[in-house]
């Protein structure tokens, strides 16, 4: 990751993006949420874009929007952990015991942000009747700032030396 990652940034270095490339190098872990809380984000959208609109077209409208949401949430909190474990906070678990506690805690706090999600989604198309697709882009960037308090905070706290 982090040669991918020196590519890019030697290019924008090289552009004449050099302040760029600092933020990003001084941000690194903040940036590399960003980036893999976007692709997340970009998996729950179009795993619900694909339920919804291609999969349970027979279904209610309520319905649909519930189970398409439940399905895109799911994949993305397995996408979303392996990618912040692997690459954004790097954490290392000694045992499965280890192992067990950090999963469990990322998806009980991905829980109440899948809670979050699914309430205003059920408020916000099945209620008010907003566009799905738009309200799920913005129920979505809401989620991912509440996750990475969740995760900086607890899931994936660093150990005092």
């Amino acid at each position: 990751m982090e040669k991918l990652e020196n590519f890019f940034l030697n290019i924008l270095d090289k552009i004449k993006l050099k302040k760029l490339a600092d933020i990003y190098r001084n941000h690194r872990e903040g940036m590399r949420y960003l980036i893999f809380g976007g692709l997340a984000t970009l998996v729950n959208i179009l795993v619900f874009i694909i339920c919804a609109r291609l999969i349970f077209l027979n279904l209610t409208d309520d319905l649909r929007v519930n189970i398409s949401n439940v399905i895109a949430i799911i994949i993305s909190i397995l996408f979303a952990y392996i990618t912040n474990k692997l690459f954004v906070f790097e954490t290392k678990t000694e045992s499965k015991k280890d192992l067990l506690r950090e999963f469990t805690s990322f998806i009980s706090c991905r829980i109440v942000t899948a809670i979050m999600d699914l309430g205003l989604m059920q408020l916000t198309v099945n209620i008010l009747n907003w566009n799905d697709i738009l309200m799920k882009i913005l129920v979505n960037i809401l989620v991912i700032l509440v996750n990475f308090i969740f995760s900086k905070l607890i899931i994936f706290k660093k150990k005092e030396a």
